[in-house]
C-alpha cells in the first residue's frame, strides 16, 4: 500500500473495541509467547554488549550528574543523561525496532494460522540497515527530545513511537519519513486506545515477576503485541482477505 493509501484508511477508520482487542492480544499471546521470548532475549543480550562497549570508551550513562553534596536535581540529571547517552540509543533503538518487526510479522502468521517461519532476523539484512539506523536515530533524537521536557511529552510521544515496528514491517518500502509520519498519524488517532492496552499488558507482563523475576521476559513481549491489533484492524494487508481489513470503512 502506499503512504495516501495508509493515511486514508487511518483518518476513515471506525471504532476500534477494547475489550475486543485485550481478548485477542491474550489469545494471541498464548501462539507467540516463544518467538517473543526469543525477541525479548536478543535485544536484551545484543543491548547490554552495546552499553558495555560504550561504557568502555566512556561514552555510557553518566549517573554520576546527580550532585549528592549539593543536592539533587533530577530534572537536570535526567534531561542531561538522555542526551549524553543520544549515540547508545540510536543503536540499541535500532536493535529494537528490527528486533520487533521481525516479531509482528510472525504475529501475522500466528494470526492467520500460518506456520511461523518468519526469522526475527528477517530486517537485519544489508538492504534493511540504513533504514534501521535511520529510524532508530528518528526514534531516539524524538524520545530524547520529550525526556527532556520530562514526563508528560515523553509519555504522549510514547504511543506513536510504539508504531514504528510495526509500520515498518508491512510496509518496507515506505521512506523513513513516510514511516514516521504515518506513526504519529495512527498514534494519534488511536491513542487513548492504544495507551490504554499497553498500560493493561504493562501490568500483566509484570506478573512474570512473581516467578523469581525470571517470568518477566517470558512475559514482557505482551505488552508489544496491542499494536499490532491496532494496525491491523486500522490499516490492514493488502494481500490478505477483506476478513483481514475489519476497522476500516
Amino acid at each position: 500500500m502506499t503512504f495516501i493509501e495508509i493515511e486514508k484508511k487511518i483518518k476513515q477508520s471506525a471504532y476500534l473495541d477494547f475489550g475486543n482487542v485485550l481478548d485477542q492480544t491474550l489469545k494471541l499471546f498464548k501462539e507467540v509467547w516463544l518467538k517473543g521470548f526469543l525477541m525479548i532475549a536478543v535485544i536484551l543480550v545484543l543491548g547490554f554488549g552495546i552499553t558495555l562497549l560504550f561504557t568502555n570508551i566512556g561514552l555510557g550513562s553518566r549517573s554520576y550528574l546527580l550532585d549528592w553534596e549539593s543536592g539533587i536535581n533530577l530534572y537536570s540529571a535526567f534531561t542531561l543523561n538522555s542526551l549524553y547517552s543520544l549515540p547508545q540509543t540510536i543503536l540499541l533503538s535500532s536493535i529494537m525496532i528490527g528486533a520487533l518487526a521481525g516479531f509482528y510479522r510472525n504475529c501475522r502468521q500466528a494470526d492467520l494460522n500460518q506456520i511461523q517461519n518468519e526469522d526475527m532476523f528477517y530486517f537485519f539484512k544489508s538492504k534493511y540497515i540504513s533504514k534501521l539506523l535511520s529510524l532508530g536515530m528518528i526514534y531516539a533524537i524524538l524520545a530524547a527530545a520529550a525526556q527532556a521536557l520530562f514526563l508528560l511529552p515523553y509519555i504522549y510521544v510514547f504511543v506513536p513511537l510504539s508504531f514504528f515496528s510495526v509500520i515498518f514491517a508491512f510496509n518496507e518500502d515506505l521512506s523513513e519519513a513516510e514511516i514516521v509520519k504515518l506513526s504519529f498519524i495512527l498514534g494519534t488517532k488511536k491513542w487513548f486506545l492504544t495507551f490504554g492496552l499497553l498500560f493493561i499488558m504493562g501490568v500483566i507482563a509484570c506478573l512474570g515477576l512473581v516467578a523469581c523475576g525470571v517470568g518477566v521476559f517470558f512475559t514482557m513481549s505482551i505488552v508489544y503485541i496491542p499494536v499490532y491489533f491496532v494496525y491491523r484492524d486500522v490499516v490492514g494487508f493488502s494481500d490478505d482477505d477483506d476478513i483481514m481489513k475489519i476497522g476500516t470503512e
